[in-house]
């Protein structure tokens, strides 16, 4: 009975795990995709490489709610 329990937990958060995925990379890469093609001046072009490095690093850093804001912020630039 405990071995199917945990079982079932188990296969139940595995599966689960997915939903609680943020947004961060799906975010970087609109960002690069859409600075292939965006018409920026220098100083909006080097802002949004910026936004998306740090937002990286955040991310990476499991700060995801910093992460988003700064992607969020990036992509606003961009009209995205």
């Amino acid at each position: 009975m405990l071995r199917t329990l945990t079982l079932v937990l188990a296969f139940g958060m595995a599966t689960t795990a997915p939903a609680f995925a943020r947004r961060c990379p799906m975010d970087m890469a609109a960002i690069d995709k859409a600075m292939q093609t965006a018409q920026l001046t220098a100083a909006e072009r080097q802002r949004v490489m910026s936004l998306r490095q740090r937002g990286e690093e955040a991310h990476k850093a499991g700060n995801h709610p910093e992460s988003e804001r700064l992607l969020d912020e990036a992509k606003s630039i961009l009209k995205i």
